[in-house]
């Protein structure tokens, strides 16, 4: 009984001492505070900040959109596609290369764009409309460079707009689209010619297989290592990788 009354004295103390302890730890203080604005670049500090957050939530998206990424991306997948290998590169592999060269195809872009609009509005020497608009206009000229006409006027007619006298007066809401269909039909158009090699492979390869009557050996395993050795011949990624990079007008 002496023990039991110890061993509840002994918890009952150390809740206390725990307690104690809690209550004595500070918490961190958080506010947002609204008041009237002291300095005139307070706001401006607010909304960059707002936009940096917003262009960075985006920034995927944007440089899907508006950059060579999507050639690019399509392109290798459909060349994994016509080996006939599901997992090797990886898909890591293969986003990551194209992301690589995305930044070498838009780095002229992206250095005039950041020069003539972003680095001019962060030294407060013009506003934010100017620089949007000067930022804005180097991937409005890689667009149109590689954007179809019968593509632009698809979203002219689908927009309901009149029709643009110069390249200028395109907004980028027929323009994006635009550029992303014709991304599209190159990728595609450039997949068709990967395709035809591997295509005459495996036909051969078949072929010989039933004039051989081995009908239930599949001829893609038969096959599979002829089109690793004929891309491997012939230099495969130097020839894709030259070919897509320079297929895009800068």
């Amino acid at each position: 009984m002496r023990t039991c009354i110890y061993t509840a004295i002994a918890i009952v103390l150390l809740s206390l001492v725990s307690a104690g302890t809690v209550h004595a730890q500070t918490m961190p203080k958080v506010s947002i505070e609204i008041g009237e604005q002291k300095d005139a670049s307070d706001l401006s500090s607010t909304l960059q900040i707002v936009i940096l957050l917003t262009v960075l939530t985006l920034a995927p998206s944007i440089l899907i959109m508006v950059s060579s990424f999507i050639r690019f991306v399509i392109v290798m997948s459909f060349l994994r596609n016509a080996m006939g290998i599901q997992q090797m590169p990886p898909n890591q592999l293969l986003v990551g290369l194209a992301l690589i060269l995305t930044f070498f195809v838009m780095s002229p872009v992206i250095s005039s764009s950041y020069t003539e609009g972003i680095k001019p509005y962060i030294d407060k020497k013009i506003d934010g409309e100017e620089a949007y608009q000067k930022a804005v206009a180097p991937f409005r000229v890689f667009m149109l460079a590689n954007t179809r006409e019968k593509d632009l006027a698809l979203f002219v007619d689908i927009a309901k707009i009149e029709r643009p006298e110069t390249a200028d007066d395109i907004p980028l809401q027929v323009l994006v689209p635009g550029f992303v269909i014709s991304e599209l039909r190159t990728a595609f158009q450039i997949a068709f010619v990967l395709f035809i090699p591997f295509l005459v492979i495996d036909m051969v390869v078949a072929s010989v297989l039933m004039s051989m009557g081995m009908m239930m050996l599949p001829p893609i395993i038969v096959s599979l290592p002829f089109k690793i050795l004929l891309f491997v011949l012939v230099d495969g990624w130097y020839l894709l990788v030259k070919s897509l990079v320079q297929s895009f007008q800068t």
